[in-house]
């Protein structure tokens, strides 16, 4: 079985972040493995508490996995300090991980920065190099190329400017009234636009986490970047379209809404 690990910090809601990796991850066929970046109290309406793991902590972490059940692709989300940011990056070098999709979470939904700006710097300057993959929302993909991006054509701009800069490909995803369902990849010098059918659900919470995950899923089985991209957005179309309704704010999707018989009769 191929395996897959998450950097990431946990959302005690299930939704997001070390949970909706894990849960995407075996939902799309390889083995599951997580590296705790912070622990958040959190539900459907937001996040109360945050309690980061200490640089050494999180080293400790990544030698235990990558000195036992070597990863076949590594997906990183939200990671809050600098201090992090240098481990991660340093044990990625360490043992010459692969397939790394890097999910720049730095804005929230809601607009709020996610990041302090000393992170965003590390995390441009260690972490985006050594990823096969960005997956930067319309606001994160603004702050990556320091323009503002109103159309399709704001989003070919922008995603070429980062591609060039970091030396790697870019899903600049749409959203945030732009593009809504469609996404854009580029990688060498050209674009590719994956198109999908908007969904009317609310229920949202999770989604950039989810996406990142099943592209990482994709590649670690040993699919190309496009073959990726395309089987992570109709895994998430599916998810959505489950909609499943939990909690009093944006909920979660239905991670296993393909999953039937068994032990869940």
């Amino acid at each position: 079985m191929k395996t897959a690990l998450t950097i990431a910090g946990s959302d005690s809601s299930g939704g997001a972040g070390i949970q909706a990796d894990l849960k995407t991850m075996t939902a799309n066929g390889v083995y599951a493995m997580s590296a705790i970046t912070a622990l958040t109290a959190q539900n459907t309406t937001g996040v109360t508490d945050i309690l980061e793991s200490t640089p050494r902590f999180l080293s400790e972490q990544l030698d235990a996995i990558f000195t036992d059940i070597f990863p076949d692709a590594v997906k990183i989300g939200m990671v809050s300090s600098a201090e992090l940011i240098a481990v991660i990056a340093a044990k990625l070098k360490e043992y010459k991980a692969e397939n790394i999709v890097v999910d720049p979470v730095m804005v929230a939904t809601s607009g709020a920065k996610l990041l302090r700006s000393d992170a965003v710097e590390a995390l441009c300057r260690e972490l985006l190099p050594l990823a096969a993959v960005l997956t930067p929302n319309i606001p994160e993909a603004e702050i990556l190329s320091g323009m503002a991006i109103t159309d399709a054509a704001g989003m070919e701009a922008a995603a070429r400017l980062i591609s060039e800069k970091y030396g790697c490909a870019v899903l600049c995803k749409g959203g945030h009234k732009v593009n809504d369902a469609d996404d854009l990849l580029w990688r060498e010098g050209a674009g590719k636009w994956f198109h999908g059918k908007r969904i009317d659900n609310p229920n949202t919470h999770g989604t950039g986490c989810t996406l990142s995950s099943a592209i990482a899923s994709n590649l670690a089985k040993g699919y190309d970047l496009d073959a990726s991209v395309e089987r992570a957005k109709a895994y998430i179309s599916g998810a959505l379209a489950a909609m499943l309704d939990l909690g009093h704010g944006s909920g979660p999707m239905n991670h296993m809404f393909a999953l039937k018989g068994g032990f869940t009769e």
